[in-house]
């Protein structure tokens, strides 16, 4: 993760982080990302990971699917939201190139502490750290948060005291279905980016334009998370293929149509960060 998100973060593009809500996304994440040749990240949200099998069938899964597919450009298996510091170190154990510890809802003194905690051990193993200040609102993978910006001082208190390696401050986007416009802060991401050089993570980009995108990436978001947009690509093709073909019960049949929905959402996204084929550099 050093390399990819430097990378991005000198040359003004980004990452996408893609979750991944079973085999199905992850297949068709690590096929599309080695089709255009751009590097990837794979998020587990902390909030399922157990339901997908917990840490270790997770990582074990993700390296022995790079293999099968002849996956060459960078990926990495990153941890989500992680929700205490037990639950980060166990990711790290488990084989996850890179975590998040989601201490947003926790005072600052509280966040940075147990965020240093983290990246403490996690710098050890060679894993990255992503720290988040502030609250993205709306719910992602059943976890509900009030939007809340983040505090200039407390953002440049955690990325200077805590040593992470990506700073995810929360400046207007929300997790899942946007209700109107989203009204993202660029004005406070530009002055945050005056006090510090820590590549920024934007979470729920799904519905974001285009143009505000290429702008908060301008500012040094070099990882862009997505999760709705690929959700709401792969039921749709799911519920119209159930629908038109209600005497089809062969899995495999039922689901090609809904991978190939992600499949091109995937594409699409790849290709709006500028991470298109930034892995034949």
């Amino acid at each position: 993760m050093y390399n990819i998100l430097d990378e991005a973060f000198e040359k003004r593009y980004a990452v996408p982080q893609f979750n991944m809500n079973g085999l199905i996304w992850l297949e068709s994440i690590l096929k599309t990302a080695e089709k255009c040749r751009a590097p990837v990240i794979v998020g587990t949200t902390d909030k399922i990971v157990d339901e997908l099998g917990g840490f270790e069938l997770l990582a074990q899964v993700f390296q022995n699917m790079k293999k099968n597919l002849g996956v060459t450009v960078p990926a990495v298996l990153h941890l989500d939201h992680g929700q205490t510091v037990d639950r980060c170190i166990e990711a790290v154990n488990a084989g996850y190139g890179s975590v998040m510890y989601d201490g947003s809802k926790l005072p600052i003194a509280e966040n940075v502490n147990n965020t240093s905690k983290v990246v403490e051990y996690a710098h050890r193993h060679r894993v990255t750290v992503e720290g988040e200040v502030g609250s993205v609102g709306g719910t992602e993978d059943g976890v509900y948060s009030d939007l809340s910006y983040a505090d200039e001082n407390e953002c440049i208190q955690l990325a200077e005291e805590a040593g992470i390696d990506s700073l995810a401050p929360a400046l207007g986007s929300v997790h899942g279905k946007y209700k109107g416009e989203p009204n993202l802060g660029f004005e406070e991401m530009a002055r945050l980016r005056q006090f510090t050089n820590v590549p920024f993570v934007l979470h729920g980009a799904s519905g974001i334009s285009d143009a505000d995108l290429q702008k908060a990436i301008s500012y040094g978001h070099a990882k862009i998370n997505y999760n709705t947009e690929l959700n709401i690509a792969w039921s749709e093709a799911l519920r119209k293929v159930l629908t038109e073909n209600q005497e089809l019960y062969a899995p495999m049949e039922i689901l090609k149509p809904s991978k190939h929905a992600l499949e091109v959402v995937i594409e699409e996204v790849i290709r709006r960060t500028g991470a298109y084929q930034k892995a034949m550099i």
